[in-house]
């Protein structure tokens, strides 16, 4: 769905900027051109009309800023009302908190407990989890298997049905943890013995906050799931998953932020780590091709500071196989490549879809390699002359040639962490490293 909607939103505004003059027919052409992309991505008819009033009102009767053309003018206007069209970001704190989790059973409720507990691990929290899901068998092996993962700790009770207990004993067991995760039961449907127990876990544990798990898959019937809970326990936050296997997905992010809810975070893969937090700035622009280097730094910070990677020294030029070892490592936890590119700022520049493929196989093939090398030539690649290669190769079950390839690229890696060195007064700073990558693109 993000794939396609992108696309067409690119074509859109890629077609207005080609115009020579940006006119009522223009504008006109625009709209239309972005409300097929719209209703095509299972947006709400009438937040589409009310999305093409917004912009075509605006486009034909507000002034552009001093010093901004006509068509920046109409592109910024697309930009901000459909930003606006997403909702209010909900803001998520980093400390002490309790989260209630609710969603119907298949929304992938128990998954995406596990990768939020991975997320606020993350950001050094310490974080419990309780499984009160005493309706679906296997519920809880399926939870502590994720937990059991990130080395977090699980409490539940197999075989225990009175959900109520188990959270009442769990919030007793995991009394040091900062961020306490409880995932309450789901099923088939809404039924009043669910939401009754919900109301009461809700009570029991006092919740910080009440975020609703959401299937992409609904579309537009979202609404109607986030308005129930909400009525019930206050929702406070949705996070919506499978956003990469469905082509109602602009149905449930817009039917969500119609109820005023808010999305909070938004997964798209089968890893722990695939879980987003959702930006509606960070998300439109991304869409429209204009990258999301807040959201990179961010990931890039975090996979370094996991890696213990000794930046300084690599801008001084002591950058050696094993420092580049532990670089595709940081770099495979950021997350696909894919969603990793999505996040510069690359405009109209399409990406051919096998190019990530073959990227993402040859920095696994690079590590097999580099698995294949001694102590001594990880910590100094200039001792690897002909007979080691031959050596590596043969270790690794590739060409000579592979591992040449790799040693070049260690060095051109060296020579452009070179390049950086004098950024920051010595000291790393990923922004400006940004500033300078983005500008040299």
């Amino acid at each position: 769905m993000l794939d396609r909607l992108g696309s067409g939103l690119k074509d859109a505004l890629k077609k207005l900027a080609g115009k020579t003059v940006i006119d009522k027919v223009a504008v006109e052409e625009l709209v239309k051109d972005l409300q097929r992309v719209l209703l095509q991505a299972d947006v709400n008819v009438k937040l589409v009309m009310n999305l093409s009033k917004a912009i075509k009102q605006r486009s034909l009767e507000e002034e552009p800023p001093k010093g901004m053309s006509v068509r920046e003018h109409v592109l910024r206007i697309v930009y901000q009302e459909l930003v606006n069209l997403m909702g209010e970001e909900i803001e998520v704190t980093l400390g002490p908190q309790t989260i209630l989790m609710a969603g119907l059973q298949g929304s992938g409720k128990t998954t995406t407990t596990g990768k939020l507990s991975r997320y606020f691990q993350k950001k050094g929290l310490r974080v419990g989890v309780i499984c009160a899901d005493v309706f679906r068998p296997g519920a809880y092996d399926q939870l502590k298997t994720l937990c059991d993962k990130v080395n977090v700790p699980c409490y539940g009770e197999p075989g225990e049905t009175d959900a109520v207990k188990i959270v009442e004993n769990g919030m007793k067991q995991l009394k040091n943890a900062e961020v306490l995760i409880i995932d309450t039961q789901g099923r088939h449907a809404l039924e009043d013995e669910l939401i009754d127990e919900i109301i009461k876990i809700n009570d029991l544990s006092k919740a910080s906050h009440r975020w609703l798990v959401l299937d992409a898959a609904l579309g537009q019937q979202a609404r109607e799931q986030a308005a129930r809970f909400h009525d019930a326990i206050s929702i406070d936050g949705v996070i919506i998953t499978k956003m990469d296997g469905t082509a109602k997905g602009g149905g449930a992010l817009s039917a969500v932020a119609e109820t005023g809810s808010g999305i909070v975070f938004v997964g798209s893969g089968e890893t722990i780590d695939d879980l987003e937090r959702f930006d509606p700035d960070s998300f439109i622009s991304r869409l429209l091709g204009m990258g999301d280097l807040k959201s990179l730094i961010e990931r890039a910070e975090e996979a370094i500071n996991a890696e213990e990677v000794d930046v300084n020294a690599m801008m001084k030029g002591k950058f050696t196989l094993r420092d580049m070892y532990k670089q595709l490592e940081s770099l495979k936890k950021m997350g696909p490549l894919k969603q990793v590119m999505s996040m510069l700022p690359l405009g109209n520049i399409e990406i051919p879809e096998d190019a990530f493929d073959t990227t993402g196989k040859k920095m696994e093939a690079y590590k097999v390699i580099m698995d294949s090398m001694t102590n001594e030539e990880l910590d100094d690649p200039s001792v690897i002359h002909a007979s080691r290669i031959q050596r590596i190769a043969t270790g690794a079950g590739v060409s000579q040639e592979e591992v040449r390839e790799l040693l070049k690229y260690h060095k051109t890696m060296q020579r452009t962490l070179k390049g950086f060195k004098g950024m920051g007064g010595g000291k790393f700073n990923m922004q400006r490293m940004m500033k300078k990558f983005g500008g040299g693109m």
